[in-house]
């Protein structure tokens, strides 16, 4: 008996028995969109987060003062005040492997613009700054070196600052005061939005380094220093750059801890990657859970159909037909039953990984190796599960079969 036939008689069988034959494809079908649209959420996120962490500057490293914090354990005020302006001035003389590199220091405290206020804080940087965070003025303009060098009382904002002390107002030119000290603002930056771990990239103000650290807190220690490899591949050439430097201009010996710590984005986002690739995975998991219970469905509907056709089969076999002609032909079904539910799930997985999107929100990306691997998993399901049923049927002796009742 040829494939043709097989498959026309595979098909009549299915066909006979249409609401069996989708309550059976029913679980095919939840577990293949299922995972279609877990790991499409999934994806998304990891795309979402690797967007956000380029847009801060996939290639940022940031120096902050003390030793490694990772054990939790509270440090010394001293050892918080281990950068200095010299240290920052060493750097960018002799590091080669960074493209752009600022100061960093802040002081959190109240806004104040005629009669709005708003909670906020003070960030003093250097010019470079805003190359190294991807920051833009939208309108206005930036400080300048002059305005460092003169620690002049001049800033420029964020939107969000703009929204709650300006309201619909210009803000250039115009006064905020912080801790007392009036500053003009010179600029406004152009909007990033929020980023991956929820924090208002808006609410921002940005004033040149010398005027917090002398007019606001007045300390000559840093906070932090902020820089940028010259590509995301030097950035591990960069940090070892940087510690070789800082350890011999700290004058540590070589069994002293380094008084600093070094962190970049490349950490951060191996990190996010590694969290969001786990629970993809354990996504994916419980959803592939769905196609192993409709495998199940699978094999227990081919056993009541090969017990239903048992007198079928034994005729079959008594004009010639072949065990394997038997095994093809439930086989068949089972194939025929899995991939049906598996295109049926495909298009539902992308449906609901759309509405999901549309609905919550939610970044989302459908990627095409998830598709051809549901579908294959599937195919393999009723095969698998397929195959049992199919071998009982085609070992079947024809004159039993023909007896049953």
């Amino acid at each position: 008996m040829n494939f043709t036939n097989l498959l026309k008689i595979a098909f009549k069988a299915l066909v006979n028995n249409k609401m069996r034959a989708f309550l059976t494809m029913l679980g095919i079908i939840i577990g293949v969109a299922s995972v279609i649209t877990m790991l499409a959420i999934g994806q998304g996120s990891k795309r979402s987060i690797q967007k956000q962490i380029s847009e801060m500057g996939s290639n940022m490293i940031m120096i902050h003062p003390g030793g490694d914090m990772r054990g939790g354990m509270r440090r010394d005020a001293s050892e918080m005040q281990t950068l200095k302006l010299a240290d920052y001035e060493t750097l960018r003389n002799e590091c080669m492997y960074l493209s752009a590199i600022s100061p960093n220091v802040s002081s959190s405290g109240q806004l104040i613009a005629g009669n709005n206020n708003y909670p906020s804080s003070f960030t003093g940087v250097g010019l470079e700054y805003m190359e190294i965070r991807q920051l833009t003025v939208e309108y206005g303009e930036m400080f300048t070196e002059a305005d460092i060098i003169s620690s002049a009382k001049v800033c420029v904002i964020g939107k969000t600052i703009v929204d709650n002390l300006f309201l619909n107002e210009d803000p250039i030119g115009k006064i905020i005061r912080f801790n007392k000290v009036p500053f003009r603002v010179v600029g406004v930056l152009k909007s990033k939005g929020y980023n991956s771990m929820g924090m208002d990239q808006d609410d921002i103000v940005l004033a040149p380094y010398s005027t917090v650290m002398k007019r606001l807190l007045a300390v000559q220690h840093l906070q932090g220093i902020f820089a940028s490899a010259l590509t995301e591949d030097m950035t591990e050439n960069a940090i070892d750059e940087i510690t070789e430097i800082l350890r011999r201009t700290h004058k540590l010996q070589p069994n002293d801890d380094d008084d600093f710590n070094i962190r970049s984005q490349q950490e951060l986002s191996s990190m996010l990657n590694s969290t969001t690739d786990m629970m993809t995975t354990l996504l994916a998991c419980i959803a592939g859970i769905s196609l192993v219970v409709g495998g199940i469905g699978i094999m227990n509907i081919m056993y009541v159909s090969v017990t239903e056709r048992t007198r079928e089969i034994g005729l079959r076999m008594s004009v010639g037909a072949r065990g394997i002609d038997i095994l093809s032909q439930f086989l068949i079904e089972a194939v025929l039953i899995s991939i049906t539910g598996g295109l049926i799930g495909v298009l539902i997985g992308c449906g609901a990984s759309w509405a999901v999107n549309a609905i919550a929100k939610w970044p989302v990306f459908v990627q095409p190796w998830s598709i051809i691997l549901s579908f294959g998993v599937c195919t393999l399901t009723g095969v698998f599960f397929g195959w049992y049923p199919a071998k009982k049927a085609a070992d079947l002796d024809p004159i039993e079969a023909i007896r049953y009742e």
